[in-house]
């Protein structure tokens, strides 16, 4: 009889998966209950892979829901629903590989393909996660949202000026959560270093996410022909696919 993929809470994670949610409170709520689960797999319980990437995926989530209590976005209603559909393509994936389905995108597999192995170390998992998520979810999010609210990706709007507003949130938290990923002695060559490591993880973020904004675009030009709509999809999935291995292999390890 084969393993269930998610082990021992196999059955409450389908039950989670099982309805997408409908607003940023709930997405902040099905990334609080999917950590608990997470961190309780075998063989590696709190240093599960995915676990990573999901505690610092709630974090920055819990950052732009409180954002949205404070009247910090110009366009709460633009960026509540593409936070919705960004949760729903990182759901949607577990659910693809929950279902062994084929269709499950490669960016993500080779993430969840760790999820046994005693080898995928803290912050490469969790850097691959937000490659995959940023990479590959985020233009389609994207999308999606603006045709759902019959707009477009411009630049220069209210919604792409809270699109960018996001990276501050990234910067603020970037710091606390790399070092959370870090043992003692790595921490030790941290605090050598000075600033530079979160400077350089900032830059990173925002050079990636404005690379999701530009394929975003792209995809929207396209988005009523199937053909150049898959053509992008492969795309995307293949090259989030390939810098997430290079980020689970050994070379991943130098960013501990």
């Amino acid at each position: 009889m084969t393993e269930p993929v998610w082990g021992p809470v196999h059955r409450d994670i389908v039950d989670l998966l099982a309805d997408h949610p409908a607003d940023v409170p709930a997405v902040v709520d099905h990334l609080t209950k999917l950590q608990d689960m997470l961190v309780r797999l075998p063989p590696l319980e709190a240093s599960c892979p995915l676990a990573d990437f999901n505690r610092l995926y709630l974090t920055i989530t819990e950052s732009v829901l409180n954002g949205l209590y404070d009247d910090r976005f110009a366009d709460p209603v633009f960026l509540s629903r593409l936070d919705v559909e960004f949760a729903a393509r990182y759901f949607d994936a577990m659910r693809l590989w929950t279902d062994s389905s084929p269709g499950t995108p490669k960016a993500w597999a080779c993430l969840f393909q760790r999820m046994r192995g005693p080898d995928a170390r803290p912050l490469p998992s969790a850097a691959a996660g937000v490659n995959a998520h940023i990479n590959f979810d985020l233009p389609f999010a994207l999308v999606t949202t603006f045709d759902s609210l019959e707009s477009e990706p411009v630049d220069g709007t209210d919604q792409h000026r809270d699109y960018l507003e996001i990276n501050n949130i990234f910067a603020d938290k970037i710091p606390g959560l790399r070092r959370g990923y870090l043992e003692r002695w790595q921490l030790l060559i941290d605090m050598l270093n000075g600033d530079i490591d979160d400077w350089y993880q900032g830059e990173l973020v925002e050079y990636t996410r404005d690379v999701a904004w530009r394929n975003a675009q792209k995809i929207w030009r396209c988005r009523h022909d199937p053909a150049a709509h898959e053509c992008e999809r492969a795309r995307l999935d293949d090259t989030a696919a390939a810098l997430g291995r290079l980020l689970l292999s050994p070379l991943g390890a130098f960013l501990q």
